[in-house]
């Protein structure tokens, strides 16, 4: 970019140069100076035709991007691109809403057992629980309820924390039928915009009697578009998807392996 605006700089000194030249014989000549005033309006013109086609904001044609968008929207066809646009944002929605819950429900897994277990040793079963109640995740609930239930035995606290555990990984993949369900949805939505447009295309051959490119295009247009804006509205809640249900799954597998210790931790302050 930096060679094409040095370019453009020296062909705009250049023709900055010519002016004057040519405005001197200017002075001697009438004709001339006509002349030179039609040649420079010519370097004008070029130079800002490249000037707007170097322009990275903007497209071939030098339409801006968000004007080319919407206008694809548009002729793709409200009635069928709208639909699919829902779908993008409210998948959107969900999905971002729960990447930061479970975020924020991510702790430092090491820290926490190590500062339940220095609880126990100090301050016993209350204390412990005082640390799982003021910390945040599931892990930390899981502990909550787990403590809790010590009075009762150890089946107890194993059956409260398996339990307890189905619950918190409920909580987790709240909302993940409704992106699978807009991810369904797109596609099939796009998929029929592309048959109602194909449809109309036939229809206008028939009506004419006769096929042609001018008749066919506007119904294929819209089949393609539909389509094409449903596929893409499809993979990218995909994409939030599967980065969903990766985090879920670590998070389940540090349940698991945190609940297994505090079992066992308890086992060993039983015998105390």
């Amino acid at each position: 970019m930096k060679k094409v605006f040095l370019i453009l700089a020296a062909v705009g000194v250049m023709s900055f140069s010519a002016v004057n030249v040519y405005a001197q014989e200017a002075v001697s000549e009438a004709t001339a100076t006509e002349e030179v005033v039609a040649v420079d309006s010519t370097a004008v013109e070029t130079v800002a035709t490249e000037v707007e086609v170097a322009n990275p904001e903007t497209d071939v044609e030098g339409t801006p991007m968000h004007q080319a968008i919407k206008q694809k929207f548009l002729e793709g066809g409200a009635g069928w691109m709208t639909p699919i646009l829902l779908c993008l944002i409210f998948g959107l929605a969900i999905a971002i809403e729960r990447i930061l819950y479970l975020n924020l429900s991510s702790i430092n897994t090491k820290k926490f057992i190590a500062s339940i277990e220095e609880a126990l040793k100090n301050g016993g079963i209350d204390a412990a629980m005082d640390v799982a109640r003021n910390s945040r995740g599931p892990v930390a609930s899981i502990y909550y309820q787990g403590l809790s239930r010590y009075g009762e035995g150890l089946d107890v606290v194993e059956k409260s924390v398996a339990s307890y555990g189905s619950v918190q990984m409920g909580l987790m993949e709240k909302g993940l039928p409704w992106i699978s369900l807009f991810i369904a949805l797109s596609p099939m939505l796009g998929f029929m915009g592309t048959v109602v447009g194909m449809v109309a295309a036939f229809d206008a051959i028939q009506a004419a009697g006769d096929v042609s490119a001018t008749l066919v295009a506007g119904g294929i247009k819209v089949a393609l578009l539909t389509t094409l804006a449903g596929l893409i509205a499809a993979v990218i809640l995909q994409l939030f998807y599967n980065y969903i249900v990766s985090k879920i799954d670590s998070l389940v597998i540090s349940m698991e392996d945190s609940s297994i210790i505090l079992v066992d931790m308890l086992t060993e302050y039983n015998k105390k």
